[in-house]
């Protein structure tokens, strides 16, 4: 018997006699096949050449910045200069990047092609022709988009050309690990396939302006000075790109680089100068003569185009990789402040060569990593359709939207508009909402609570829910959100319990606590102390409520319900009382008062004395005539009424409200908010939504509305719709929550709208990373790491998880007795000392079990009787 056949009968063995055996994750895997074996990436969802449209996939470290693939291969949307531009591409009309193809046969005939489908109709006229970059140079005919976040792989193919293409794309991506999940990179590869009985050679040639100084944005100092050098390091070799006359305190100041892994390179640091696009034509004459680039000098262009070609030959029936990584480095980011706040990626880097000679060694580990963890995740026995809007909303953490400062402080925006940031402060009521951040990124959560709490709440307890920077001028804002402000307490609480971390807690407590006192002062939201915010609440609908409404009362009660879990925890068991006290009286008070019988409505309350409002509740976008609130929810039926309780069942914190009472609601959420179509619906707001396509409305009014309703009444925004739909799954109205979710995807089709682009108030917003949650709440997974424990629904299947730190997959098979649990950890470390299976049974273990990465932990849990 060989060894590996001896492994596998001693871990049977084992197993038979004790049924609970850790061992490794890979045991049983077969050798994965050499270095140089193609890595094969997952795929989750397919376009067709229809709907590549307005696909963009966003590449780039987490706070870093973007280049976009588009759905025809192309580089867009290049946003690497630390603020948003949508739409810009880089270089002269007809020199901007583009990556080119030199295929000859044997015994054929030599050809040359750009590395991206052929230009869409829809895109053929513009006043000086099409609009497209390049768009005279020859493509190919066919084309189609397939990913799974992060993996981008547009697939190429013409009956002119011998050859099939794969324009592949990826940054890492692995839950756990920020700073390899943040290098300031975009890693390209082509993937050549030789159908034919002959050999080939092949050069695929990039082709990127050093457009330092240039960020498309219409306000940036230009570029000057701008030089391209070849270099070979040790592990890369390629063009570093450098500017040597912008400002180097200028956001647009910084280095860039286009490399690769492969020996056999040719390249050009400029092309030739030339009138009537001359150069143009001198680089593809000389590069479709034999896929080898001749260097040119002399050249005046203030943007120089970097140009590095890779030769290499493809036997018959064979596939070749080609990879490439552009890297970037751009140390000045000053976001909505002043003075400049700095990036924490520039600070683990030198420059962008830098980048590329640390990346490239572990590139191919990176890789792998990477597709365990979307090969982990596409393993849930989940609808694809929760895949897909969880998993490709991550990629709103790449974007402009997120960036860490120096210090490594996690920031963002709410959304990005077409040339800036949209709406500044790492607003909290507005990620209130999203939970992918701290599920898979715990420590970069972490920082969050540290700015929101240690920073920018005050001794008195305001907390400006927006942040100031730098962090010194964290409290300017002046003004407190009370969605934001209870929120955010909801969100240390969940934080601490997915971290463990006592010290997090204790250090910043005495700010958790006044911020929740800040709802008791003289003019504040609860101002006479039971229960109820009867105040003017300033929230996400940018206006103030006036009078106890379901939206800031379920955030309030949550509040309450987690101040008094932490008071517990900590021994402050007055304070816990207090809370405890509050939060009956309120939910008891809100089930009677607010619930009509069908879903919960607001009742407006006119401030008795104006005067009397805390100056910090009112922001000055709301009502001006106080006699009379205009912007008020008033009796309508709010998409997000339940927002608290959403949280609430993310945390594990039971119901703030009756269950009943809850359910009902969302079933009216569906009977009045819900529309087939939108052909008939009137909307004097923006338009997220339109014609034949379905969605959840902001708002109904099924018994009367205010003459001037919140502003919002009558729009679309899926982070609102996510919330609705997460309450239905958590609630079992499963049925409802997929086709909530399903209408959100469908109108993200890729013909449409961009599937990685979900937008509000600007692209790529923040609210729709709540659909994180659709998996939490179909697996029922919690884990805390104050007391070790971890749960999931009493269902069989297997089912992904992530605590922030560590991460891996749980199956689970049972009949009317027992489970058999097998619970792997693929990436971290595990503490457990029990696992749960709700309203099933309970395992406990004799001691901390610490399951290490690449382990799985098997055990029996038994049915309770």
């Amino acid at each position: 018997m060989n060894t590996m056949k001896m492994k596998h009968l001693i871990y049977f063995i084992i197993l038979l006699v004790t049924g609970n055996f850790l061992f490794p994750v890979d045991a049983f895997n077969q050798n994965p096949g050499s270095v140089e074996d193609p890595l094969s990436w997952p795929v989750l969802k397919h376009y067709d050449q229809e709907h590549t449209l307005n696909i963009a996939l966003p590449l780039g470290g987490i706070g870093t910045g973007t280049v976009s693939l588009s759905g025809r291969g192309a580089l867009v949307d290049w946003e690497i200069m630390n603020v948003p531009s949508k739409g810009y591409v880089p270089g002269a009309s007809r020199r901007k990047p583009f990556f080119a193809l030199y295929v000859k046969p044997r015994k054929g005939e030599k050809q040359a092609r750009v590395l991206e489908g052929c230009v869409p109709k829809v895109l053929y006229e513009g006043a000086h022709g099409s609009p497209v970059a390049n768009p005279g140079f020859a493509r190919f005919k066919n084309y189609s988009f397939s990913t799974a976040y992060p993996f981008g792989q547009v697939n190429l193919s013409d009956p002119d050309i011998p050859v099939d293409v794969k324009v592949k794309a990826f940054n890492p991506f692995i839950p756990g690990d920020a700073d390899n999940s943040g290098i300031p990179v975009a890693v390209i590869q082509y993937e050549i396939t030789n159908p034919t009985s002959e050999s080939m050679d092949i050069s695929i040639a990039g082709n990127i302006p050093n457009f330092i100084g240039e960020d498309g944005t219409g306000n940036a100092p230009g570029c000057n000075g701008n030089k391209n050098v070849f270099r070979e390091g040790d592990h890369v070799k390629g063009l570093f790109m450098h500017s040597e006359g912008v400002d180097k305190d200028a956001e647009q100041w910084g280095t860039m680089a286009l490399t690769t892994i492969h020996d056999s390179v040719s390249h050009r640091t400029e092309w030739e100068s030339g009138g009537w696009n001359t150069p143009t034509l001198d680089f593809w004459d000389d590069f479709s003569s034999d896929g080898k680039l001749q260097s040119r000098s002399g050249s005046t262009n203030e943007v120089p185009m970097a140009t590095l070609g890779v030769q290499q030959n493809i036997p018959a029936h064979s596939t070749r990789t080609v990879t490439f990584m552009l890297a970037w480095h751009f140390p000045n980011r000053y976001a909505w402040s002043e003075e400049p706040v700095g990036n924490y990626y520039t600070t683990k880097y030198r420059d962008a060569w830098d980048v590329a000679e640390k990346t490239a060694p572990s590139l191919r580990e990176l890789e792998a990593k990477t597709i365990k963890f979307v090969n982990a995740f596409l393993a849930s026995d989940l609808p694809e359709v929760v895949k897909e809007a969880a998993l490709f909303n991550l990629s709103t953490l790449r974007t402009q939207t997120t960036f860490r400062i120096e210090s490594g402080h996690f920031m963002g925006w709410e959304g990005c508009s077409n040339k800036g940031g949209c709406c500044f402060g790492s607003c909290t009521h507005v990620w209130n909402y999203e939970q992918a951040t701290s599920f898979l990124f715990g420590n970069l959560a972490q920082t969050m609570r540290e700015v929101e709490f240690g920073h920018a709440t005050d001794k008195n307890g305001l907390m400006s829910f927006r942040v100031q920077l730098p962090l010194e001028n964290a409290r300017n804002f002046g003004k407190a959100a009370a969605d934001g402000q209870m929120g955010t307490i909801m969100r240390i609480y969940r934080d601490w319990q997915l971290s463990g971390n006592d010290k997090m807690l204790e250090k910043l407590w005495p700010n958790v606590r006044n911020a929740l006192e800040f709802a008791w002062i003289e003019g504040g939201w609860d101002a006479n102390k039971d229960g109820v915010m009867e105040g003017s609440q300033h929230n996400t609908m940018d206006v103030e409520y006036f009078g106890p409404n379901p939206q800031m009362q379920g955030w309030y009660l949550g509040a309450l319900r987690a101040t008094e879990k932490m008071a517990q925890y900590l021994g402050k068991e007055e304070f816990a009382e207090t809370c405890n006290r509050l939060f009956k009286q309120g939910s008891e008070w809100t089930d009677q008062n607010l619930f009509n019988g069908e879903y919960y409505e607001q009742d407006i309350r006119i401030p008795e004395n104006p005067s009397q409002i805390a100056k910090s509740l009112r922001v000055g976008m709301g009502a001006d005539d106080l006699s009379d609130p205009a912007f008020q929810l008033g009796s309508g039926c709010l998409v997000d009424q339940l927002a608290g309780q959403y949280f609430a069942h993310v945390v594990g914190l039971g119901y703030l409200l009756d269950k009943q009472h809850v359910q009902k609601t969302l079933n009216s959420i569906m009977q009045y908010n819900y529309r087939d179509n939108l052909h008939n619906h009137f909307n004097n707001m923006r338009a997220y939504a339109l014609g034949d396509e379905s969605a959840l409305l902001m708002a109904s009014y099924p018994k009367d509305r205010p003459e001037k309703p919140f502003p919002y009444f009558a729009e679309v925004m899926t982070g609102f719709e996510y919330t609705a739909a997460i309450g239905m799954l958590y609630e079992g109205q499963v049925d409802n929550g997929l086709k909530c979710i399903r209408n959100i995807r469908d109108r993200y089709d890729g013909l449409k709208r961009n599937p990685f682009d979900e937008a509000e108030c600007g692209h790529h917003y923040a609210r729709a990373m709540a659909s994180w949650a659709s998996l939490l709440a179909l697996s029922g997974f919690q884990y805390s790491g104050v007391t070790n424990t971890m749960n999931f629904a009493a269902k069989e299947g297997t089912f992904f998880w992530s605590n922030g730190y560590s991460w891996g997959k749980c199956s689970i098979s049972k009949n009317d007795k027992k489970a058999a649990v097998n619970l792997s950890v693929l990436h971290g470390k595990l503490n457990l000392t029990s696992f749960d299976l709700e309203k099933f049974g309970n395992t406990t273990f004799d001691k901390n079990k610490v399951i290490e990465e690449n382990e799985i932990l098997n055990f029996t849990v038994k049915k309770l009787k």
